[in-house]
């Protein structure tokens, strides 16, 4: 054996035990055929007796002296590894190592570049057939590790057991495992510089992931839905356009309705498929045009509601598989929905598994805390000036916008990635170049994302939540904007809400609460949310927002979204708040659906769906939304009433809308109000109807003007507002 052994071994004894300690930085340089393909290195530990075989031959590999699990011998043409075990049970396998490199030059080019716009159709975990062999493909970016290793049950975790090829400059290490088929666990095992272990790290661009707390990743294939949404992807642009009608049911889906579990946890969240059928036939029957989810991609911590991934490229497991989820979004299509999901690419954990120090570098985030560390949420921020790096989050973006045909995508806290003062103090942050507090690279990031989205996917909508007067959220990225499609009017909502609390003895002094607003509606392409932001950590809920007794609760409440329909922007609800759910969200559980045995919880509902449906059915009220031509007080100086009316105007063939608001609990009967065209107006929608739990107070479903002045208009009417109230006029033309 000795002598078959010197004939046969092509590596040193240092080799050997850098293989044998998982330390080899070029694994197919040692294991493997050799370049002549006469000769042949496999390690496998623990194994006892190893054969090469082919359908004609078979060559016994030798032991490697001091080799742990390392055998040598003669290589075949094309050959199977035979494996001896303990106990004398054998297998065949295929040896993974005598396979050819699967990434191409074009793969490495544009990843090097930092401009492979479909990475993760490169980098991941891919179930391929590889020279004519079933396995997975997995690749991954670690450009400062000394060695990189896939581990997993199919290997015992072992990380000295099948270390990766390096890809040169590009930072990208790959290996073929044949044999591994979806739903496998895996993570990858790193040595960092001089050979410093690192915490084992799930993948950066995983498909699927563990269930929570379990943090590994699983192999998932993509694109096994069969989309059945062609006509609506033909829509999307008309769908999601500033014209449009867009009124968007903000949902967290593990809390939103839950089933009985058959566990001892008593409930659980609803499955995709379960959502596919019952969230989408709500929010349907509502008439909201779109549902937006809060974070899809996996995230460790329940508590962080997803605002914390660690999984960007992976559905969160919570709701059930990737191709689940694309069922749920297909069937929200087929119902006349759009689906817009919550985005994060301003910070991620800290968790050992996650993006953090990936290869023992700050890889992800910059290494200095005053530009790397988020101080209110500890976690780490993306340097965004890595080519590398602005690509990761460009094609994850567009993976979402293609693999799942989501029709848009909602930034997440935007002002703490363009200004690097954010939420810090002086000499906790670093300037610009040119000493100022903008993120450049984060600016260019952003432009970059939403044109890259634009150009890809025509029709979708990115929306930023941009909390200050930062210039050109949604002007062209070619116009030196930042190329969002919209903005959320931050602070319509603050405004609103805090003129709302108000006891309305005391709304006349804030008066300046509700009309500032319009003054820069028209800046920006705003979208009004009453997100969840608005009902935790104390704040409450909408009904709870509101003052005095219940029934002036829920009378306040339908007045406030009637003002909210009726104002310039497209509209956001959280969920609970379209039926006034009185308690403050809690994700842990689901919503108090109990409350709409409430026949005043109960009209909210029915004034929510009835806002809807006049919202799309009267252009006026959404043609406009951006313009201020579709916008004109009537009434905003009664402030000792605190009653308001304007007008929306759409194209020149659309009906007008007069809105018209009483925000104190005081009738008002025989109250004169300007109209801008005399004739007859339908009372299309009073809040205050017996329909929505209210007192039936109005104007006996319509009015006719007076050629009497009243403000700036010719003619007018005298109106009863009931109190608490919002009425909707349509002109009825002839």
């Amino acid at each position: 054996m000795a002598d078959e052994y010197a004939e046969w071994s092509v590596i040193s004894a240092a080799e050997a035990e850098q293989l044998a300690a998982g330390a080899h930085p070029d694994p197919f340089a040692a294991l493997g055929p050799s370049d002549d393909g006469t000769r042949l290195v496999v390690r496998l530990p623990g194994a006892e007796r190893v054969w090469a075989v082919n359908d004609t031959d078979e060559a016994e590999l030798a032991p490697f002296p001091g080799g742990d699990g390392i055998f040598t011998g003669p290589a075949l043409a094309y050959y199977r590894l035979r494996i001896r075990w303990p106990g004398g049970v054998t297998e065949e396998r295929e040896d993974p190592y005598r396979f050819g490199p699967v990434l191409g030059e074009v793969d490495e080019h544009l990843i090097g570049e930092g401009r492979h716009r479909r990475l993760w159709e490169a980098l991941g975990a891919h179930r391929i057939s590889h020279e004519g062999v079933e396995g997975v493909h997995f690749a991954v970016w670690a450009p400062n590790a000394e060695r990189v290793s896939v581990v997993g049950d199919f290997n015992a975790w072992n990380p000295t057991v099948h270390p990766m090829r390096p890809r040169g400059a590009t930072g990208v290490w790959e290996l073929f495992l044949p044999g591994l088929d979806e739903g496998t666990v895996y993570k990858y095992d790193l040595l960092g510089e001089q050979g410093r272990r690192l915490p084992q790290k799930a993948d950066p661009v995983g498909f699927g992931s563990e269930h929570p707390p379990a943090t590994g990743s699983v192999v998932r294939r993509l694109g096994r839905h069969e989309w059945r949404d062609r006509e609506w992807v033909d829509r999307r642009a008309a769908i999601n356009a500033v014209d449009a009608p867009i009124s968007v049911y903000e949902v967290h889906l593990g809390s939103w309705r839950r089933a009985v579990a058959d566990t001892e946890s008593g409930r659980r969240p609803l499955s995709y498929l379960e959502l596919a059928t019952e969230l989408v036939a709500y929010a349907a029957d509502l008439g909201f045009t779109h549902i937006e989810v809060l974070p899809i991609s996996e995230h460790p911590f329940d508590g962080s509601w997803g605002y914390q991934p660690i999984g960007m490229f992976a559905p969160t497991v919570r709701h059930g598989t990737p191709e689940e989820f694309a069922a749920f979004v297909d069937a929200a299509h087929a119902a006349g929905l759009g689906v817009i999901a919550d985005w994060v690419p301003g910070h991620f954990p800290t968790d050992q598994h996650g993006l953090g120090r990936f290869d023992g570098t700050a890889l992800y985030e910059h290494r200095d805390p005053r530009e790397g560390f988020h101080p209110d949420w500890n976690t780490l921020i993306f340097n965004y000036g890595r080519p590398e790096v602005l690509n990761y989050l460009v094609s994850n973006a567009l993976y979402w916008l293609d693999e799942y045909h989501l029709d848009g995508l909602r930034v997440d806290a935007v002002a703490s990635m363009i200004y690097r003062d954010y939420s810090r103090r002086a000499g906790e942050w670093i300037a610009n170049k040119d000493g100022g507090r903008e993120n450049y690279e984060a600016i260019e990031f952003l432009r970059e994302a939403n044109a890259a989205a634009y150009a890809e996917h025509p029709g979708v909508a990115m929306i930023a939540e941009e909390s200050t007067t930062f210039p050109g959220v949604t002007r062209r990225v070619d116009q030196d904007g930042l190329g969002f499609g919209y903005k959320w009017n931050l602070g319509w909502m603050n405004d609103s809400l805090t003129y709302f609390g108000k006891d309305p003895i005391y709304r006349r002094y804030h008066q300046n609460q509700l009309t500032f607003g319009i003054t820069y509606a028209f800046t920006e392409n705003f979208l009004l949310p009453i997100s969840h932001d608005e009902v935790v950590h104390g704040k409450g809920s909408m009904y709870g927002r509101m003052p005095g007794t219940h029934a002036d609760k829920l009378g306040n409440l339908k007045a406030f979204y009637g003002y909210m329909w009726g104002y310039p922007g497209k509209k956001l609800l959280f969920m609970g708040q379209e039926f006034g759910q009185p308690a403050e969200w809690n994700h842990n559980a689901e919503l108090d659906w109990g409350v709409l045995h409430d026949p005043g919880h109960a009209g909210v509902q029915s004034v929510v769906r009835d806002l809807n449906r006049l919202y799309r059915e009267q252009p006026a009220l959404h043609r406009r939304d951006s313009d201020p031509r579709g916008f004109q007080w009537l009434l905003v100086d009664a402030v000792e009433d605190q009653v308001f009316a304007w007008l929306r105007r759409g194209a020149p063939e659309d009906p007008h809308v007069v809105v018209v608001l009483n925000l104190t609990p005081v009738e008002r009967t025989g109250y004169r109000v300007g109209f801008p065209v005399a004739g007859r107006w339908i009372e299309a929608l009073n809040t205050d109807s017996a329909a929505y739990g209210g007192g039936n107070r109005g104007n006996t479903g319509a009015i006719e003007t007076e050629d009497v002045p009243a403000g700036d208009e010719a003619q007018s009417a005298l109106l009863t507002i009931p109190p608490l109230s919002a009425i909707y006029f349509v002109e009825e033309r002839s």
